[in-house]
């Protein structure tokens, strides 16, 4: 009985001190799972852009031989042009690190693609989120374009904003105006920041939907409230590219 004990006390001490991976947006069951997305932003020269994406898409399968694309997408409208937009999926920081190492092995990867079109980049970005507990990431019904809307937080972190926040997306997603893909929140980069990815049949019924929600009572009263926790926001419309998973 003493030795079961003992088995037994260690075991508990050893799942304490065990190292658990949290989301921060703790406004439902926090998220103990280590997956995370990582949001890449590249500003390309003007002149290559078509190129880029056309030598991507002859060689996406090297890159996704290695973590899994989720979608792929160029800025249609709000920001920098010749910009696209690309979000990975990763299990955890190690698998992360793991990818990361075998990308630079990789010969086939390095000199039938980066080497040859680094040089169409002026600009890279890079953040890492977490979807938020209380979403799942969605498949559209069929194919459209997207978008990305970024809300600046206040400081104090979901505890203070996470809340109203939520039912202001659910109040849109409940009203019909739009289908939601995934929330994620920033863990490393502007913190505070959390990212909706929407999907809309086409840039017209967007607008059409937008006109119907101001006019909706329930989503202007949601959005009121959580209007008050916010320092600034802004939008892009994604078009997918024809190798994205997220059509």
């Amino acid at each position: 009985m003493l030795v079961l004990r003992s088995g037994l006390t260690r075991a508990l001490a050893a799942r304490t001190l065990a190292p658990q991976v949290c989301s921060s947006f703790a406004t439902g069951p926090r998220q103990y799972d280590g997956t995370f997305y990582e949001f890449r932003t590249y500003c390309l020269k003007p002149s290559k852009m078509n190129e880029f994406l056309e030598n991507f898409k002859k060689n996406v399968h090297l890159r996704t031989a290695h973590s899994e694309l989720v979608g792929y997408w160029s800025v249609e409208f709000g920001g920098r042009m010749n910009k696209v937009f690309h979000i990975w999926k990763y299990d955890n920081f190690a698998h992360r690190t793991e990818v990361r190492k075998a990308l630079a092995k990789d010969k086939e990867w390095q000199e039938q693609f980066l080497i040859p079109n680094l040089a169409f980049i002026d600009k890279q970005e890079s953040e890492i989120t977490y979807l938020v507990p209380w979403c799942k990431l969605e498949k559209p019904p069929k194919e459209g374009v997207y978008e990305l809307s970024t809300f600046q937080m206040k400081p104090g972190g979901p505890a203070l904003w996470g809340d109203p926040f939520k039912r202001a997306v659910h109040t849109h997603v409940n009203r019909g105006y739009s289908k939601l893909v995934g929330v994620f929140h920033t863990e490393y980069g502007a913190l505070n920041r959390v990212h909706v990815l929407w999907w809309h049949e086409s840039a017209d019924s967007r607008a059409a939907g937008r006109h119907q929600s101001h006019e909706d009572p329930r989503v202007v009263a949601a959005v009121r409230e959580s209007v008050n926790f916010l320092e600034s926001q802004q939008n892009m419309l994604l078009i997918p590219a024809s190798f994205s998973p997220l059509k």
